[in-house]
């Protein structure tokens, strides 16, 4: 793979040449140091790479020549992450990690256990925030796909709204919870294949309250045990989004 990447949505899909914003040109110019000439792939988020030669080095706005595009498959299948907000930075690195792992969607949650909560402008910014790293993680993993970071929302109202997943998983240190695999093996043997669609909701620290994992057994979650440690939620979402991903890679 080419050392550069930068990111970008033409305003044609089939342009011959690529102007970058400026945040995108800085970034490739000034902070990686690409120089004319230097191939640069550029992707729009959402599956198109353009291959392209650099061919001005503005930082203002930087000029590729498109050499030709390419369309990456998608993945077989589609995660989202409903992630209860950690406290300090840890929202931030796993939103760089789901993206690197491949997660379609990430929906950040307030639940009874949350110690973060913003007002609207803050969580904008923060929105804005999360969504700048999983452009950098993207840049970084080679991933052509950006997922969607969604508005913050309240855990109980999106338990209630989850529809139109094969498959609804909450991560669980209460006894009872099942394996990733035998939850897993048993949708196979009753619908004749992988689930396409799955969501996973993983809890602050502290984990969801009991009200609100007896809510997620109600609307159809499967309480599913990731090991008998108990883990920060920061690392409990990469084991989550690692074992499932591995698993459905393999279906």
């Amino acid at each position: 793979m080419p050392d550069f990447r930068a990111y970008c949505r033409p305003a044609t899909a089939e342009p011959t040449t690529i102007t970058l914003s400026a945040d995108e040109s800085h970034h490739l110019v000034t902070v990686n140091r690409a120089r004319e000439g230097d191939t640069v792939v550029v992707f729009d988020g959402t599956g198109s790479e353009w291959i392209c030669e650099l061919t001005s080095t503005k930082r203002s706005g930087a000029e590729l020549k498109v050499r030709f595009k390419q369309k990456i498959k998608p993945l077989p299948y589609e995660i989202t992450l409903g992630q209860a907000l950690p406290k300090g930075p840890g929202m931030d690195a796993i939103v760089r990690k789901a993206t690197e792992l491949g997660t379609a969607r990430i929906v950040p949650l307030e639940s009874e256990r949350t110690q973060v909560h913003f007002d609207d402008d803050r969580s904008d910014k923060k929105i804005e925030k999360w969504q700048t790293a999983a452009l950098e993680a993207a840049k970084q993993c080679g991933n052509a796909f950006l997922p969607e970071v969604q508005p913050v929302q309240n855990a109980t109202a999106f338990i209630e709204a989850a529809r139109g997943y094969d498959l609804k998983l909450i991560a669980s240190l209460q006894p009872g919870a099942k394996s990733l695999k035998s939850v897993l093996a048993a949708y196979a043997t009753a619908n004749g294949r992988a689930p396409k669609r799955v969501v996973w909701l993983v809890g602050p620290e502290g984990d969801f309250t009991p009200a609100e994992m007896s809510q997620a057994k109600s609307a159809g979650f499967e309480p599913i045990t990731l090991g008998p440690l108990v883990l920060r939620c920061e690392t409990a979402a990469v084991y989550a989004l690692s074992v499932l991903s591995y698993e459905l890679q393999n279906a």
